[in-house]
């Protein structure tokens, strides 16, 4: 089975229901708090996981519960964490997560994923270069990101950004990934606004997945003929770690060697499903589960 590789973060995720989305200086009431394992890093390989693929983490935890316990959790659902360094002295990432309205907002404090630096590239590049893709995010310093696509792209290895949180990316880095997602406030980050979505996605065919939450996600194919692949209908109850879900999901369905479309439906099915769970992870579907959604 070919191996995939995940560098990125890995976090506690504080969640609260609350009534709705307090605004600035308002006070609401939250109820059902609960400590959840995530990051957009440690959340992909998870999904990518419960999917049945063989994946290896690469990231950095703290010295305390919450890094021993997520490690932990990892290692349950399959994940392989070797490569998953303990740094002493310094918090375990965490985010602040509020749910309501059927939305959320969302804190992060990145602790020892800012140690996820070169130096720790280049104490794990052998087994990272094992890995017939690598999926990375934006919960990294950006210059790790940046030295991991240039040794993938030397080596043959594929990689795929999930550009999330929003910042602005080198053009020559874009122009180094095999796949790039971002969503459609990312895009603008990345690319600006003098050129339409459909004229950036015919620039970028096959490469550039714009994803537009429950209209579904839109690529280019390589005739030049642009195709929204439409959400699945779920009844929702959380949307974090969608977007994760379906990264990880897409991820998976290419190096299966599923066409860019299959790819994307595949990935929207996963997505969808993995909302009408609480949590990030915890909604994660199996292959069986998406295959199931996708035959009905």
């Amino acid at each position: 089975m070919k191996k995939i590789g995940v560098v990125g973060s890995i976090n506690m995720d504080m969640t609260v229901k609350a009534e709705k989305i307090p605004l600035k200086g308002e006070t609401v009431k939250g109820d059902d708090l609960q400590y959840i394992p995530g990051g957009k890093g440690a959340n992909q390989a998870v999904a990518m996981a419960k999917l049945g693929a063989h994946v290896e983490m690469f990231g950095c935890v703290g010295d305390d519960t919450a890094g021993e316990s997520l490690v932990k959790n990892l290692m349950d659902v399959g994940v392989e964490t070797k490569c998953i360094k303990t740094v002493a002295g310094v918090p375990t990432g965490l985010a602040m997560i509020t749910v309501g309205d059927n939305d959320n907002t969302i804190v992060v404090v990145a602790g020892t994923n800012n140690h996820v630096d070169i130096d720790y590239v280049n104490e794990i590049k052998d087994a990272l270069l094992e890995c017939e893709i690598v999926l990375l995010q934006h919960e990294i310093p950006q210059e790790t990101i940046e030295y991991v696509v240039e040794l993938c792209a030397q080596n043959g290895v594929k990689v795929v950004l999930n550009p999330g949180p929003a910042r602005p990316v080198k053009k020559e880095i874009l122009e180094k990934v095999t796949y790039l997602t971002p969503n459609e406030h990312e895009t603008v980050i990345l690319f600006g606004k003098e050129l339409s979505f459909e004229e950036l996605m015919k620039k970028y065919p096959e490469k550039l997945v714009i994803t537009q939450g429950s209209r579904g996600v839109s690529t280019c194919l390589k005739n030049g003929e642009v195709v929204l692949v439409p959400a699945r209908k779920a009844d929702v109850v959380d949307t974090t770690g969608a977007g994760d879900t379906l990264n990880g999901a897409f991820t998976v369905a290419v190096t299966e060697g599923k066409s860019i479309v299959d790819a994307l439906a595949f990935a929207n099915t996963a997505a969808g499903l993995s909302t009408e769970k609480f949590g990030a992870q915890g909604g994660m579907p199996s292959y069986e589960e998406v295959k199931k959604a996708m035959e009905a």
